[in-house]
């Protein structure tokens, strides 16, 4: 009963920070625009529906739009989900989507592979090379007792500007005016779902896959539980004989693993070429989203459309009634401010714990009397 009740608390409690947010939010509409009602209007309900001559329409175009935005967002988010489980605050998924997207795009224009094949080829790989960086902050914690956050962080930058560096002296296609690849090979594009009205490609039913498998993986594996238990108490996983130093470094592998693999899906199935010359923030999305999840890689999904709904809403109040876009920064910075305060609704929820014990207790304490008059 304690677990349903707290599970009903956990849902009620996102409820609420999501409240708050989008209220601070609203807050700062008033403050900056000249139309706050038209203004919230796009934000909340623009995605959804469009307004033409007094008539309310479902819009298809913004609602596909969403959902090919989550398709990064989703395997950063799992990635992030792991490496929180296991207690591990990394902050390399954004570097890893970068690389992975760079590996990804190389494979796609230099190897020649049959269709369907080539992007699944060079996702793989995207995925394994990040999975080996993802060595390094995670050995430096166990061999050297290193802070993976600090290692994380600069490691972003690292790979970044070697990755700028083979990008400008040694695959760039000359012949353009910016700098990028050459044309992906028609083998490794990642097709689209519903062709030539937006970016929605099959990465995104690859994303709702690998959801499934890596709650199973969390859930339902002898791993997954010595991840999450690593996470809650990391010594007493020690003393019971977990193999504490290695599950760290397969949680950070399988994070770095995720996010190349949706950096690579994400430009095979969006761009012509690779032209990234600058983190795309996937990475740090993915924080919000795991922490909108609480680590629970079955509601990755839900967390990554609401942020994609946001920022497409947000957009539109943008370009509509021109207050700032950045306002998704400030709803993104309100939910984590909301959801990582520990004491945020802890009283309402002592209360049901104190609640639900008594009534075990009182429970419990019946079926006693009963037993002992027969």
């Amino acid at each position: 009963m304690l677990d349903r009740r707290m599970t009903q608390f956990n849902i009620l409690r996102g409820a609420v920070a999501i409240f708050f947010a989008l209220f601070v939010a609203a807050i700062f509409v008033f403050l900056t625009s000249e139309s706050p009602l038209e203004s919230l209007r796009y934000l909340l309900i623009g995605p959804l529906v469009s307004v033409k001559n007094g008539a309310v329409s479902f819009n298809m175009r913004n609602m596909l739009e969403v959902l090919a935005a989550m398709i990064p967002t989703i395997f950063t988010g799992l990635a992030v989900c792991v490496m929180f489980s296991a207690n591990q605050f990394n902050l390399a998924g954004e570097g890893c989507v970068y690389v992975g997207a760079f590996v990804g795009g190389l494979i796609g224009v230099y190897w020649d592979l049959p269709p369907f094949i080539h992007p699944l080829v060079a996702t793989l790989v995207a995925g394994v090379v990040c999975a080996v960086i993802m060595l390094i902050p995670a050995l430096a914690k166990v061999i050297l007792g290193a802070s993976e956050m600090v290692t994380s962080l600069m490691l972003n930058y690292v790979m970044l500007y070697v990755s700028m560096h083979f990008l400008n002296f040694h695959f760039a296609n000359r012949s353009r005016g910016a700098t990028m690849t050459h044309d992906f090979r028609e083998s490794a594009r990642v097709f689209q779902i519903v062709p030539g009205t937006s970016k929605l490609s099959w990465g995104f039913i690859a994303a709702l896959i690998l959801t499934v498998i890596m709650w199973f993986f969390m859930y339902r594996t002898r791993w997954g539980y010595s991840i999450r238990m690593i996470g809650i108490n990391e010594s007493f996983a020690l003393y019971s004989g977990m193999n504490v130093a290695g599950m760290i470094i397969v949680s950070q592998m399988i994070g770095g693993m995720l996010s190349g693999m949706g950096g690579s899906l994400e430009v095979l199935g969006r761009y012509n070429q690779f032209l990234w010359l600058s983190l795309p923030g996937y990475g740090w999305t993915g924080i919000t989203i795991a922490i909108l999840a609480r680590n629970n890689p079955g509601a990755v999904p839900l967390a990554a459309f609401f942020l994609a709904y946001l920022n497409k809403g947000c957009m539109l109040m943008s370009t509509k009634t021109h207050v700032p876009s950045e306002m998704i920064d400030i709803i993104q910075a309100a939910i984590f401010l909301f959801f990582a305060a520990e004491q945020f609704l802890s009283g309402y929820r002592q209360k049901i714990v104190v609640k639900t014990t008594r009534e075990e207790l009182l429970k419990q304490g019946n079926a006693d009397i009963e037993n002992g008059g027969e």
